[in-house]
């Protein structure tokens, strides 16, 4: 027999997070991970649009795969994240921040405010970057509540500006 999908545990408006507890579907927690569940599907989007020789690919599959984790943090309270199996590869700060200073060593000097647009690679990337800001503002409120790891946090942030410079080409 085939696995459904629907499970009908949601229709009330509760839905379950790691460890097992049921939470409203308005929680907090439910719009971050819903918030960065967007975002990781507009870089699918963005990566579908470009050749796999495109140095970019790689680095956003990579921030897509550590993005999963992410969402798997963000699902589990602080008291039940040693429980959670996936950890966060906190080396993919200095990855994105490497990544940022290598692009912007090749750009040319820029005193201004750049807008978004130019073709549909780049403009997909300031619009992921705005959506990943979203994203960052939900985790900062979340974070008020229960807290989340500063690397965490740091990534999130390192990621809108990864994306600026990913999108002025």
């Amino acid at each position: 027999m085939a696995v459904r999908i629907y499970t009908k545990g949601g229709d009330k408006g509760m839905t379950g997070i790691h460890g097992g507890e049921r939470v409203a579907k308005d929680d907090i927690r439910i719009e971050a991970i819903g918030s960065l569940d967007e975002f990781n599907s507009l870089l699918g989007v963005v990566r579908s649009f470009m050749s796999e020789d495109d140095d970019r690919h790689d680095i956003l599959y990579r921030i897509q795969k550590e993005l999963m984790v992410v969402m798997s943090l963000v699902a589990t309270r602080t008291s039940n994240r040693e429980q959670n199996p996936n950890k966060f590869d906190e080396s993919i700060v200095e990855f994105c921040e490497t990544t940022i200073d290598t692009i912007v060593e090749r750009m040319p000097e820029n005193e201004y405010f750049v807008l978004p647009g130019g073709n549909l690679i780049s403009s997909h990337l300031h619009w992921a970057r705005t959506m990943v800001r979203k994203s960052e503002r939900r985790l900062w409120t979340l974070h008020k509540e229960d807290e989340l790891p500063d690397s965490l946090l740091k990534f999130v942030n390192r990621l809108s500006d990864l994306l600026f410079v990913m999108g002025l080409r």
